[in-house]
């Protein structure tokens, strides 16, 4: 498997968590384990570039696969990734322990959807779960990610935008046709 951009043998035991084998084969401890059934989401990782629960599969399920924890989002203590840029600048953590959950969650969600929706940014952390924050903060950081994301993504409207997808528009076509106060 690979992890982080690297190459990894698979563990010798076959019924080896990937959350265990990260944490205690890897040494990559940035990976958390909370609850150890897939509920809280603090040992998210991406698999393929998806969120997945790493205490839901076993460390051989990953063979042939490329596994991105927290750790490879800034290798080598660089420059943050704009996802955790945006939860420092944001607040959208206390004590840090579902932070890198919500961070591999939030990078999943802004690949698929670069530009998200109030709606879509509450599906996509809907799995995970925080004791501290009370949620408006991580909302308003992963609004930030997107921004500092944006830059790198390019804008799905073909005129660039909000409102520049001329089916948003109503029949009438009048200015502000189909627009709310």
């Amino acid at each position: 498997m690979k992890v982080n951009g690297f190459a990894h043998p698979a563990p010798s035991d076959p019924r080896r968590l990937l959350s265990d084998h990260l944490r205690h084969d890897l040494g990559l401890t940035g990976t958390h384990v909370g609850c150890e059934h897939g509920v809280c989401g603090c040992c998210t990782v991406l698999l393929d570039g998806a969120p997945v629960r790493s205490c839901l599969m076993l460390a051989v399920q990953a063979e042939g696969h490329d596994v991105t924890t927290i750790e490879g989002l800034a290798p080598g203590g660089s420059q943050l990734h704009p996802v955790q840029q945006a939860f420092h600048e944001c607040h959208g953590l206390q004590c840090g322990f579902c932070t890198p959950g919500f961070v591999m969650s939030v990078v999943g969600l802004l690949a698929q959807h670069p530009h998200p929706t109030e709606e879509q940014v509450d599906e996509g952390i809907a799995g995970n779960l925080c004791r501290c924050t009370g949620y408006a903060s991580i909302r308003r950081a992963v609004t930030r990610a997107a921004v500092l994301l944006a830059p790198l993504t390019p804008d799905p409207s073909p005129l660039g935008g909000e409102g520049a997808n001329p089916a948003d528009r109503s029949s009438s076509g009048g200015e502000g046709a189909g627009t709310s106060p």
